[in-house]
């Protein structure tokens, strides 16, 4: 009697993988349709690449220098000359506004990519790996997480000096920790699938396996936590330029400019109203997209 084989014997490896290719691609094309149809996450989209266009295009969407000091138009009230008003040194608001949010932006991204980059590498090690890695790592994450993020950021900027980026390099490293234990939890949980146990028994290296099976396979969770923490970097930068620690003056970043502003809330309130709603505006519209993001890349999520 012939030995037949079952469909699931005649079946390639490179078919296999093909077709996991093939539903990767359609689970992020389903994503993607669910996040366009999320009111929130669009509104924030806009609100989002509306800013980015101020940023990228800010010398030709404002009228003045947002450093030069100008005394005979300091504490000018909001008008057709002046939209937001100047402040004490009689510079336009608007236009250190529009400036600003190049730092602000900056500080989001730069700080998100130095977290990611360092707590991502510590939760891929941690869980992959297992055993003395695992054990030495996550003890090294639980003494970070102990601190509050913002003191911890003091401490860094308190041991490399304040600058723009020492606070960039500070809120990213207090923000390590978390990326790393998100990394860790979704390591241990791919790490057990079939697809991952069989490259292990076919001997395939390890780099090779948390490259090619391990790490596309959590990028949407990651995703979500970095577009949530560039909404919080941006806060934490504000906070530390506020207190003097991250830009110094006269750079036109928004909580540089809040700080600047503090003595003059009853005499002139635009000059920390207004830096106040753009960080207020800009985190919203991050926080509409994470959310939208974190609900369409759910694989859960009804369609």
């Amino acid at each position: 009697m012939s030995e037949t084989n079952s469909p699931q014997e005649t079946v390639s490896p490179v078919a296999l993988r093909a077709g996991d290719m093939g539903q990767a691609r359609s689970l992020w094309a389903d994503a993607f349709r669910r996040l366009l149809r999320n009111p929130g996450s669009v509104t924030g989209a806009v609100i989002l690449l509306l800013l980015i266009l101020i940023a990228l295009f800010a010398p030709y969407v404002t009228r003045y220098d947002p450093i030069e000091i100008v005394a005979s138009e300091r504490l000018k009230p909001p008008s057709v000359q002046y939209w937001l008003g100047t402040d004490s040194f009689g510079r336009d608001i608007y236009t250190r506004l529009a400036y600003g949010s190049r730092i602000s932006l900056r500080m989001g991204i730069v700080s998100v990519t130095i977290a990611a980059l360092l707590g991502v590498t510590s939760g891929l090690l941690a869980g992959f790996f297992g055993g003395r890695t695992d054990t030495f790592i996550m003890r090294l994450v639980d003494i970070t997480l102990a601190f509050p993020g913002i003191l911890l950021a003091l401490v860094i900027i308190a041991i490399l000096g304040p600058s723009l980026f020492n606070a960039m390099v500070a809120v990213g490293i207090s923000a390590a920790p978390t990326y790393a234990r998100v990394t860790r939890g979704m390591v241990l949980k791919t790490k057990a699938d079939v697809f991952v146990e069989a490259a292990i028994c076919i001997g395939c290296r390890p780099q090779r396996i948390i490259s090619r099976h391990i790490l596309p396979n959590i990028l949407g969770p990651i995703v979500v936590v970095a577009t949530l923490g560039v909404a919080g970097a941006i806060i934490a930068g504000a906070a530390l330029s506020f207190l003097g620690l991250g830009a110094v003056p006269p750079t036109p970043e928004w909580g540089l400019m809040l700080s600047s502003g503090r003595n003059y809330l009853r005499a002139a309130p635009w000059i920390t109203t207004f830096p106040g709603l753009a960080i207020m505006i800009t985190v919203l519209a991050i926080n509409l997209l994470g959310d939208g993001l974190r609900d369409a890349l759910d694989p859960h999520m009804k369609r």
